[in-house]
């Protein structure tokens, strides 16, 4: 993989930016576990809000939104993707690898599998997702990457991200909405339980309640910043000096954006929030 796209310069590169992107506010998860690992990075996160979810959209569709949503980062200057976007890693970064080549690029379905892959005692693995994550069996496929003999027990939970997006996360509703959803995995016995969406973090109070104390959740942020800081580290383009910028653009509500990002990231992230229009990068 190349990684000048375009340039030369390393020194120049160092200073560009992580870019990732995700449907929503959910990829704040994985921005808050890169700024804890690596805070002297510029980092500029891309929530694409005005058409969230993701999960409940075509193949076709996905990939469209999933180059966009690149060439804009490509075009605020990054040296490196993260697609934090559960829904376009099984999906779309294929596409994404293709389209553009040179640049680096992470989802988040490798390191939360093999985080699961090394923490599951008993091999009995659940994974709940959007319905899109969870049609392309791509956890499943990666577990098996790493152990054959791993058992697999999926979940679509599509309700998950607009409770989350709606600030709805803590309420009795999400809780029976859990119990609802988890119910047959709790029966399947498993001992690890993968968060395969970046906004059911979010959930996790809810979610452990559904499943009990037992059962380890498998929150992919902190495994992609790891891979994130080891990327950059091997293609020589570590920031080493100075604390990171932060900017955050998304493509509708800003205000809700705001009041998540706040709870999420704690600090208020208003003056950094901006609006942009998507359908321009095709």
């Amino acid at each position: 993989m190349g990684r000048d796209y375009g340039m030369t310069d390393t020194r120049i590169l160092k200073n560009k930016g992580i870019g990732i992107f995700d449907s929503g506010v959910g990829g704040l998860t994985v921005l808050r576990e890169i700024r804890k690992l690596l805070p002297q990075e510029n980092v500029f996160y891309l929530g694409d809000t005005a058409r969230v979810p993701y999960g409940n959209r075509s193949r076709d569709t996905i990939v469209k939104y999933s180059i966009q949503n690149t060439r804009f980062l490509i075009g605020v200057g990054i040296k490196l993707l993260v697609v934090a976007c559960n829904t376009s890693s099984s999906v779309a970064i294929n596409a994404l690898r293709s389209k553009f080549p040179d640049l680096p690029i992470i989802g988040v379905i490798e390191p939360g599998s093999e985080q699961a892959g090394g923490t599951t005692r008993t091999r009995r693995v659940g994974v709940v997702g959007t319905r899109a994550t969870i049609a392309s069996g791509s956890y499943r496929s990666a577990l098996h990457r790493f152990d054959r003999g791993i058992k697999v027990f999926q979940q679509a939970c599509p309700l998950f991200v607009p409770l989350v997006e709606e600030g709805m996360h803590r309420t009795q509703f999400a809780h029976d909405i859990a119990q609802h959803y988890l119910m047959n995995l709790k029966k399947h016995d498993i001992d690890t339980l993968i968060l395969g969406c970046t906004h059911y973090p979010l959930l996790s109070p809810v979610i452990q309640r559904a499943v009990g104390s037992r059962v380890k959740l498998i929150n992919s942020g902190e495994a992609v910043a790891v891979k994130t800081r080891a990327y950059l580290s091997r293609l020589d383009l570590l920031k080493t000096k100075g604390k990171g910028s932060i900017h955050f653009f998304v493509t509708d509500a800003p205000v809700q954006f705001k009041k998540i990002g706040k709870l999420l990231l704690m600090h208020d992230i208003a003056n950094s929030i901006h609006k942009v229009v998507l359908e321009d990068y095709e």
